[in-house]
């Protein structure tokens, strides 16, 4: 026997064009920005961190009168690594937010959107890229101190 919610066409539910679907599907489209917020948030602070303590410590190393530190390196291979969690972070972040938006965009869910695909383009997903783009930049900085 069939549930009265499935779907034959889909295999898995049917869906209803009605007004709380389409909130429904405005929340899950906000909380999926949401979501890719708080990972540039976390992106911005691991490349931070990583490139402030790369620096830092090279600065401290030069003053006058500090002690020759036991692993000179050590703060250096942090900071890379902390760069590039940033990084890859992001990336995974902004693969998740786009494979999420292609789910809301599929088959029946687009008829509860209440838009055009094209009109929902976010600005976060650019400040990411470029984000990802200067963190890149940062830790081939780091790699090849040029920074």
């Amino acid at each position: 026997m069939a549930d009265r919610n499935s779907n034959p066409a889909s295999g898995r539910f049917e869906v209803r064009v009605t007004a709380d679907s389409h909130f429904s599907w405005l929340r899950t489209r906000l909380s999926l920005e949401r979501t890719l917020m708080a990972w540039v948030r976390t992106a911005i602070a691991l490349i931070g961190f990583g490139f402030t303590i790369v620096q830092f410590f090279e600065r401290l190393q030069q003053a006058p009168g500090v002690a020759a530190p036991l692993f000179p390196e050590a703060p250096r291979y942090l900071g890379l690594s902390l760069i590039f969690c940033g990084v890859v972070a992001l990336a995974i972040s902004i693969w998740q937010y786009q494979w999420g938006l292609g789910y809301l965009w599929s088959g029946d869910f687009s008829k509860i959107a209440g838009a055009k695909r094209e009109r929902m383009q976010s600005p976060l997903l650019v400040v990411a890229i470029a984000l990802g783009l200067i963190g890149t930049f940062a830790f081939f900085a780091v790699v090849l101190r040029i920074a």
